[in-house]
């Protein structure tokens, strides 16, 4: 063998061993990488609601991922203690190990200051009722030179003085102001609404929520939150109605029962009586 020929050979081993080695390094990277991001191994989160924490631990634990408690709400239908929220949601795909943050309905009420109303506009009250965690209850009009004038502000039928601590989420009831040159309204559009949005609705339009009925789809909680207006009573844009008067709801998780209030005011026209 020559010289020529034998540094041929060392120089072609040495790359062929470079690329070699190279090649391992990549793919041992790559095994790295893909171990330490769990690459393809994502786990479905769970439905963590409605459950304690320390259920809710122990599903975490089988599904290799953790939990920790964040914040605390009170509602007031929910079993105390329970998980009222979660993020990220059930059914999401996380890695192995994510934190699922927790939002649990606390164990006792949260105490609210009760604000001052007096004065103010129905517009005006409702936002710093439901500022301060609070519910706007019924609304209570009497005779009086500027209608929707905050007058009296009442809780669990007494009157309640600014500054008193009440429990988050309870029902301020309104005495309001009721001149007679400004005194009608009309029932609003509330079909296809969820239950809160169709009572904020009604309160926009001074009127009040007589009575909430679900149907036979709506069996706990959970499904009354879901649930939405299917008829309401007296009809949207039936007829002038006197403000403080009253509206009944019906709700369903059915969404085919539901009309559309386009059609359906198609047709009152197309049945009305014209005069000649």
């Amino acid at each position: 063998m020559n010289i020529r020929n034998f540094f041929f050979n060392r120089i072609t081993a040495n790359i062929l061993a470079g690329v070699i080695l190279i090649l391992a390094l990549i793919f041992g990277t790559r095994v790295m990488l893909d171990k330490i991001t769990r690459h393809n191994l994502e786990i479905t989160v769970p439905d963590l609601t409605n459950i304690t924490v320390a259920e809710a631990g122990k599903i975490a634990s089988e599904k290799k991922i953790k939990i920790e408690v964040i914040d605390s709400v009170y509602v007031k239908r929910m079993g105390k203690g329970l998980v009222y929220r979660q993020n990220p949601k059930a059914g999401s795909k996380v890695k192995e190990g994510r934190r699922i943050l927790l939002t649990i309905n606390a164990i006792n009420a949260k105490k609210v200051m009760m604000p001052n109303l007096i004065g103010y506009s129905l517009r005006q009250a409702k936002a710093e009722i439901l500022s301060k965690g609070l519910q706007i209850g019924r609304l209570d009009y009497v005779t009086d030179i500027a209608t929707n004038n905050v007058l009296r502000q009442f809780h669990e039928g007494a009157e309640i003085a600014p500054g008193t601590l009440i429990e988050s989420e309870s029902r301020i009831d309104l005495e309001l102001g009721l001149n007679n040159d400004d005194c009608v309204t009309y029932a609003p559009v509330v079909l296809g609404m969820k239950y809160r949005s169709a009572v904020e609705a009604v309160h926009d339009h001074s009127l009040n929520v007589a009575g909430i009925y679900f149907d036979e789809t709506v069996l706990d909680y959970s499904d009354s939150l879901n649930a939405v207006v299917y008829r309401q009573e007296p009809d949207y844009g039936e007829e002038p109605l006197l403000m403080g008067m009253d509206i009944s709801l019906f709700l369903t998780t059915d969404l085919d029962k539901v009309p559309d209030p386009e059609e359906m005011q198609a047709d009152s026209l197309d049945t009305a009586i014209i005069p000649e």
